[in-house]
């Protein structure tokens, strides 16, 4: 199989957590959000706060399958049937119970979409039941379209619960921050390695890098690994030529998960050079805010691609 085949590549079903059918090691988080909505204690406005990847997403669409298809959720396995109906129509956007909005797609998610909520969210749905709305990677959406957010979870009605998933890439408006009660997911290195490890038995996946030593959120572990395999990228490969590579899939896919497994990348190869004290801890830090700054740069502004591989290739031999 060619790389170029290769490219035009879908991603696997796990790479989207509404495809999650089991919960892993979230189970008291779980339990916790469940019981204050069987005792109608569940706030209006709950913020979800850890890093991307920690299983905020997935916890989230358990309890809302556990909701709406209790026939189909087993509570003590923490799984959803893949016959559920409930679970299919989610998957595809179709479940007016359940609205989603990501704030990572800047080109679909603008004040007008935040306006043509409030319409819909004041309508009842057909089934009667509650409401859920998700802000996914709610740090990522503009200003105009938080501060018309901000205007409708001010005045929640009855049948609607907002669900907001704080993944800290960025500085999140404190207006936002106070008008939510925040739940912070935080794994322990044990939970970390159980989840990864439960993660990999389950979709049977090849190692290729390390769960100990890449300190990854089981979410983007699993992302990063299925990356590396699939396009024969190691983290001991001559850095420039997994840049390089990488550079070249991100020119045909433009996504931000390309983006972030060169950071990672980056990190790991700045990391071992600290490790075999090859260059002073002055040294490496120049090199890599350069090195960063440049890949920020290509995004942001498209330069050219064969001259930032010349210019990190030149910053690495010669500094």
């Amino acid at each position: 199989m060619s790389k170029i085949f290769k490219y035009q590549m879908n991603y696997p079903v796990f790479f989207d957590t509404k495809n999650s059918l089991k919960l892993f090691s979230l189970e008291e988080n779980f339990k916790f959000i469940s019981q204050l909505y069987l005792k109608k204690n569940l706030p209006k406005v709950l913020m979800f706060t850890g890093s991307k990847g920690s299983g905020k997403s997935t916890l989230i669409n358990h309890f809302l399958y556990s909701i709406f298809d209790i026939e189909n959720y087993d509570k003590k396995t923490f799984s959803i049937s893949k016959n559920s109906i409930i679970l299919k129509q989610f998957q595809k956007n179709m479940f007016s119970n359940i609205i989603y909005l990501n704030g990572a797609d800047y080109k679909s998610v603008k004040i007008e979409d935040i306006r043509n909520l409030k319409k819909q969210i004041l309508q009842s749905t057909i089934s009667k039941k509650d409401r859920f709305i998700i802000f996914d990677d709610i740090e990522l959406f503009n200003q105009n379209s938080l501060n018309a957010l901000l205007k409708l979870i001010e005045e929640p009605s009855e049948k609607n619960y907002f669900f907001l998933i704080n993944n800290k890439e960025k500085r999140l408006l404190e207006t936002i921050k106070s008008r939510a009660l925040e739940i912070k997911i935080i794994l322990n290195e044990k939970q970390r390695l159980e989840i990864i490890n439960k993660l990999v038995n389950f979709y049977k996946l090849d190692l290729i890098l390390d769960p100990k030593s890449s300190q990854l959120s089981p979410g983007n572990f699993i992302k990063f690994n299925f990356l590396c395999e699939e396009y024969e990228i190691s983290p001991t490969n001559d850095f420039v030529e997994n840049l390089s590579l990488l550079l070249d899939i991100y020119k045909k896919k433009k996504e931000v998960l390309i983006i972030n497994l060169m950071f990672y990348l980056a990190n790991e190869y700045f990391k071992q050079k600290k490790d075999k004290k090859l260059l002073s801890n002055d040294k490496l830090f120049k090199i890599r805010n350069f090195i960063i700054d440049n890949l920020n740069n290509f995004v942001l502004y498209n330069i050219n691609q064969n001259s930032l591989i010349n210019n990190i290739n030149s910053k690495i031999n010669h500094d």
